[in-house]
């Protein structure tokens, strides 16, 4: 787990390990700004003064600081922790960010700790979500692991928390949705008979973060800049409300051979939308 400092989070490390010898080249105007946008200091405090928590009890320490009034309809839906079996639950992601604290916080409890998400490995350098991930960088060399760590999440005795989108939500045509959902998670559900669990989160980031996530996907399309403005979208949303629905428990068995997986990720995404 990575060492939790007064300066855990320091663009310059970070450029270092992405880019090695190249980073030198990166203008120094740039570092500043990308140390502003992504809230350096402040994030910074932040895991300075929560580092004596992690997994869940870091994630319910991070929605009161984010001061998160969530509103859950469906708990009851939720399986019983002690019923002896494993779930996938699996949820639109239209904040990026937020979505994953409070529902990790949420399942978290529920379960005792007994989760993991699949994450953009970025957020390793989080060291208090560190232990309740499995890191993904789809862009590096990691990506050709994409599998083998799937399959270990699904192998381990925890429950699944994943976004099957794989990057936050979009506004297309005045809406914000999803884009289309990835079949991982109904092909690996039915290969270890875990019921997939739908859950809608409700929020919006702003009207210049959807902006610029479909400039980005239209005219750059190999990098997702939008993804830089994501810290500054959780500090935009913070002392909001959001609705949290818990549907209903939908059986591995339902994803037959009636339907492709990808036709089945894309009926369980529409039940998201449902709820």
């Amino acid at each position: 787990m990575k060492q939790i400092t007064e300066k855990t989070i320091d663009i310059d490390s970070i450029l270092r390990e992405k880019m090695g010898a190249k980073a030198k080249f990166v203008p120094a105007p740039f570092v500043r700004w990308l140390r502003h946008i992504i809230h350096q200091d402040e994030v910074n405090r932040y895991l300075w003064e929560s580092r004596h928590l992690s997994g869940t009890e870091w994630l319910e320490e991070c929605v009161r600081y984010l001061d998160m009034t969530l509103i859950v309809d469906g708990m009851e839906n939720l399986p019983d922790k002690d019923d002896g079996r494993l779930y996938t639950f699996v949820s639109n992601h239209p904040l990026g960010g937020e979505d994953g604290v409070a529902l990790g916080a949420i399942i978290g409890r529920h379960y005792d700790g007994r989760f993991r998400y699949l994450v953009n490995d970025l957020l390793m350098n989080l060291p208090g979500l560190a232990p309740v991930c499995i890191p993904i960088n789809k862009t590096g060399k990691q990506s050709r692991n994409f599998p083998a760590m799937v399959e270990s999440g699904f192998r381990s005795d925890n429950h699944m928390l994943m976004f099957p989108a794989g990057i936050c939500s979009r506004r297309r045509k005045g809406e914000v949705r999803d884009v289309e959902w990835k079949k991982t998670f109904v092909v690996k559900s039915v290969e270890y008979k875990r019921d997939v669990v739908p859950i809608r989160f409700g929020g919006e980031n702003s009207d210049f973060f959807y902006r610029l996530a479909n400039f980005s996907d239209r005219y750059v399309k190999k990098v997702n800049i939008a993804m830089l403005f994501l810290v500054d979208e959780m500090y935009k949303n913070a002392h909001k409300t959001f609705r949290v629905a818990i549907g209903k428990p939908i059986p591995w068995q339902t994803f037959d051979k009636s339907r492709t997986p990808a036709q089945w990720a894309q009926y369980v995404k529409d039940k998201v939308y449902e709820l």
